[in-house]
């Protein structure tokens, strides 16, 4: 027999509880997550997995990440209201989404062409005005916006990209996964002080590679 479908309310509760379980625990990140409707980035066949705490496929060879890393690498960023955010690796518009509801302004970059129309017309549909979608190479970052009080790179790099921690504010954060492989890869968060730079490992996780070029 097949069990009833969970209401929309059911299926919120349990999308926050699995959340919280993982150890995403700051309340307007959980707010922020939860007023962001994680089926709007999913297309197709995988629309009904949309709740679930998985990483999922989406255009042009990408993924969307499980949400609780979403969640843990949101709350390592502790966006503040004022914030200038720089997302590097747009994807399904997912994380700056998220984003938005948090900082005063998030500027998004991807090198598909096809996400970044994507997500553009998406965040105009949700109303979320504070998000500016860019097609470029992330890994260059924004210098004519800079500096930015956060960044954010949801693909992998070797290290921290040199441009990335130059657009840094001082007092900025940046959390990105870096690594040699696609298997061995560590979340990190970088602080920018007046003296330099403080690194600190999050947990393993896996991400794409971060590539160079306009795709």
């Amino acid at each position: 027999m097949t069990p009833p479908a969970l209401s929309e309310a059911e299926r919120k509760m349990q999308f926050l509880f699995a959340l919280r379980s993982k150890g995403v625990t700051d309340t307007r990140v959980l707010r922020a997550m939860e007023a962001v409707d994680r089926g709007r980035f999913v297309k197709g066949i995988f629309e009904d997995r949309a709740y679930e705490d998985m990483p999922l496929p989406i255009a042009s060879g990408q993924t969307i990440s499980q949400p609780s890393v979403v969640g843990l690498m949101t709350q390592a960023l502790d966006v503040q209201p004022k914030s200038k955010v720089l997302e590097v690796g747009t994807g399904s518009g997912y994380q700056a989404a998220i984003l938005a509801k948090l900082a005063r302004r998030v500027y998004t970059v991807d090198r598909h062409r096809a996400l970044v129309q994507d997500s553009r017309a998406l965040f105009d549909d949700l109303g979320l005005h504070n998000i500016t979608v860019i097609l470029g190479d992330g890994s260059h970052g924004l210098p004519e916006q800079a500096p930015f009080d956060r960044i954010i790179v949801t693909a992998a790099a070797e290290d921290p990209p040199g441009p990335l921690l130059a657009q840094m504010a001082i007092g900025g954060i940046m959390v990105l996964p870096v690594g040699q492989s696609d298997a061995v890869q560590t979340l990190i968060k970088v602080t920018r002080t007046a003296e330099g730079y403080d690194y600190q490992e999050l947990m393993p996780v896996r991400f794409v590679p971060l590539l160079e070029g306009v795709g």
